[in-house]
């Protein structure tokens, strides 16, 4: 059940000094599954992530950044020591941001049960192959991933692929690309489930805003399967743009600076 409708903007500066402001507080309280956004590289955002665990101390925390290989050897041992706790990941090799800017989160609930929902890269490459109704599984009829998108949805949503891979990406891969990002969306959403099932929550997951925006990421998977399920979605901003979709509530937080991921593209040739 969608509890809020209206968003809540709020200016952070590089890392949230302070308590959270009552109004972000008051949104997330009493949700079973509270999904919180981020741009991945912005220090700022797992700031955020961190002072929100730590207030709604979940039972559970669901990373986009694990799979659920990775989850099981989280243990009481290594998470108290985030060097450990790296190298047991293999975080070097993941392609995530530094995971100094991840552990704070792990430990805001140092109680809380781990789980993944990432989709490994090889189950990825099955799925362009193989589609993604057989690489999610039996569910994926009750999961809407064997329905077409609708028309409007599905140009806009590879327009959006398209801009993300600099206008370089194959027009022929765009619909791959979306279907891809149905998956993830699906086995998001999947695990947050499990995990609320498990736990009996609040479950917190940790994920891109394109995953937690609320008309075509995971909230909506959750209300087609849950509608009475109280879910609250957070976005993070840079410089207060950069959040469609749909929140419950907005942080924004300065941009960060980074190369152009475009140049590459640029110089070819």
């Amino acid at each position: 059940m969608r509890i809020l409708s209206l968003i809540f903007v709020f200016l952070a500066g590089p890392a949230i000094a302070g308590p959270l402001p009552e109004t972000l507080l008051a949104t997330v309280a009493g949700a079973s599954v509270v999904i919180v956004g981020e741009v991945h590289d912005n220090p700022a955002h797992h700031e955020a992530q961190a002072k929100l665990v730590q207030q709604i101390a979940p039972r559970a925390i669901v990373f986009e950044m694990l799979t659920t290989a990775q989850a099981v050897l989280v243990t009481q041992d290594n998470r108290a020591d985030q060097a450990l706790l790296e190298t047991a990941l293999g975080w070097a090799d993941s392609g995530w941001p530094d995971f100094a800017m991840y552990y704070p989160i792990f430990a805001a609930a140092p109680s809380a049960e781990i789980y993944g929902a990432a989709v490994p890269r090889d189950a990825a490459r099955d799925a362009m192959q193989a589609g993604i109704v057989e690489s999610f599984g039996p569910d994926a009829g009750a999961y809407g991933l064997s329905d077409p998108l609708p028309e409007d949805q599905q140009s806009a949503r590879e327009e959006l692929q398209q801009t993300a891979h600099c206008s370089a990406m194959p027009p022929e891969m765009l619909p791959v690309m979306v279907d891809l990002q149905r998956l993830r969306d699906a086995v998001l959403a999947r695990e947050t489930l499990r995990a609320l099932d498990e736990t009996g929550g609040p479950v917190v997951l940790i994920t891109g805003n394109g995953h937690a925006r609320r008309d075509w990421g995971v909230p909506a998977y959750l209300a087609s399967l849950r509608p009475d399920l109280n879910v609250v979605t957070i976005g993070q901003q840079e410089d207060g743009t950069g959040t469609p979709g749909g929140f419950d509530a907005v942080l924004s937080a300065p941009a960060v600076e980074r190369p152009d991921p475009c140049e590459a593209f640029r110089n070819r040739g």
